[in-house]
């Protein structure tokens, strides 16, 4: 059935609606439609149901439409992030045992010769594509693979999470219904295509018939220019993005209605930056996970009470915190993030190992039960019911006895007003076990930072969170979707 599958998002919106803005290009959502039927059936004369196509391609309006058509022709998109380089996307290849390769010659040049796997490019392929005479296909949707979606973990290669038709629909009228996604909307789609909160923005802005306005920003004051150009309504991003937009100077008054965040926990002087910029704005902070699309959200009415919390379960989920002994915890009392439900997907891809290590039975009080991911990230609820992110297990900093989320000292750090970013780490203590190590880049690189930063951390946190070593840094590594890598940051720092 055509209903329960990705591609059934195309061609919800007014036929002569702007469905896609590309700099000077667009296409109507009845354009879009036509394209992706089109391409399905250019690309069902080389792939058969089921298998895994690549798409390594910037983002773009063949890329969007190359997505959809892969779900309309049967087979299992692999979005391969842009920024990555040949070794990692040779990996992703292998890995997924694709059957083709849609690409263009800058990126083929790249990824080098790939024996064995047939290539198109864009330049010389897509208007043969384009061409093929559309067909009706009975291609498989509801619970069947729709994507393999690679996330980099904090050790090992990229791993494939296997994302159903199901997943994707489900989660995006989630994401619409509490963003309150409609037709008139613009969303600017900064973050890459891979990701699954940049997947997210297609599906929940397609699901509501609204327009995506499709941005590689090459600086951070690409982003205001562009919501100026283009009257866009809604724009979501990684919280170091969102830290560098709230020092720019935007456009008065500005077009933008929703504001959105997920991929780690925005810092509060951040929070409070957006809240100045755009008062009248809806901002929500969110949590989510690859393995389960998206967990909580927090409503735009209680940010200014609670900018620390990252809400309650989204519609269609079941977020549970759990003890270690498998129980509820106690409101205060820390514990597992669980979640559970019909956004939670199939798993990793070819790795039943890890499969087994973060897929596990939901607890036995759950309501929706099943499968369950446990995230590995420790929250707190409170008597309301609202969770608070405190840390990642692994990531936990254990000195002098006690267990420091690096999220707190990182946050201790921000508060202080002396750095634009922070990065606490442990190393090695034949004394303490593990010492704090902070990284920071600066607010203002010639001001005397050490001392002050200790005195600030001194009057507010308890000895054993004072950093016993301070390093500045130019600027933070990051991560291809945009989010700091900290994996890089701990193998350099954490010795």
């Amino acid at each position: 059935m055509t209903g329960d599958r990705l591609d059934s998002l195309i061609g919800r919106g007014d036929p002569d609606a702007p469905a896609l803005f590309d700099r000077d290009r667009r296409l109507s959502h009845g354009a879009l439609d036509q394209a992706v039927s089109a391409v399905a059936a250019g690309l069902r004369q080389r792939i058969a149901p089921g298998d895994r196509v690549a798409l390594f391609l910037p983002k773009s309006l063949e890329a969007v439409v190359a997505l959809f058509a892969v779900a309309r022709a049967g087979g299992i998109a692999v979005p391969v992030n842009p920024l990555l380089k040949g070794p990692q996307v040779a990996h992703i290849l292998a890995d997924s045992e694709s059957s083709l390769l849609l690409t263009h010659r800058p990126r083929l040049v790249l990824v080098g010769p790939q024996p064995g796997l047939p290539v198109l490019t864009i330049e010389d392929d897509w208007q043969m594509l384009l061409a093929a005479p559309a067909a009706a296909v009975e291609a498989p949707g509801g619970d069947s693979l729709a994507a393999l979606l690679y996330t980099s973990g904090s050790t090992g290669l990229p791993k494939g999470v296997m994302v159903t038709h199901a997943n994707l629909l489900l989660g995006a009228a989630s994401v619409a219904s509490y963003l309150g996604t409609t037709a008139g909307d613009r969303v600017l789609a900064v973050l890459p295509l891979s990701f699954d909160f940049g997947l997210s923005q297609l599906t929940t802005a397609f699901l509501a018939g609204a327009s995506v306005i499709l941005l590689d920003y090459l600086a951070p004051r690409d982003v205001p220019a562009a919501v100026a150009r283009f009257g866009a309504t809604q724009l979501a991003a990684v919280p170091p993005l969102w830290t560098e937009l709230s020092q720019l100077d935007w456009p008065r008054p500005s077009s933008l209605v929703t504001l959105s965040v997920s991929g780690g926990r925005m810092p509060l002087p951040t929070v409070r930056a957006l809240r100045r910029l755009f008062p009248a704005a809806r901002l929500h902070l969110m949590y989510g996970l690859t393995e389960a699309f998206r967990s909580t959200t927090l409503p735009p009415d209680l940010v200014d009470d609670r900018p620390d919390s990252i809400g309650r379960a989204i519609p269609g989920a079941e977020v549970m915190v759990v003890r270690p002994d498998g129980r509820e915890t106690a409101p205060g009392e820390p514990g597992e993030l669980v979640h559970a439900g019909p956004l939670v997907t199939k798993g990793y891809w070819r790795d039943p190992v890890r499969t087994a290590e973060r897929f596990r039975p939901a607890p036995s009080w759950s309501r929706m039960g099943g499968v369950a991911v446990w995230s590995g990230d420790t929250v707190v609820r409170d008597a309301e019911g609202l969770l608070t992110f405190v840390g990642r297990d692994d990531e936990m900093i254990k000195t002098m006895g006690n267990r420091v989320s690096p999220t707190e000292v990182e946050e201790a750090a921000m508060a202080s007003g002396l750095v634009a970013s922070a990065v606490a780490v442990g190393f090695p203590d034949p004394v303490a076990g593990s010492r704090i190590r902070l990284l920071v880049v600066p607010a203002n690189p010639d001001e005397e930072l050490e001392g002050r930063l200790r005195n600030h951390f001194r009057k507010t946190t308890p000895p054993y969170m004072v950093p016993a070593d301070i390093q500045r840094l130019a600027h933070m590594p990051l991560g291809p979707n945009g989010k700091i890598d900290r994996a890089r940051l701990r193998q350099e720092w954490a010795r």
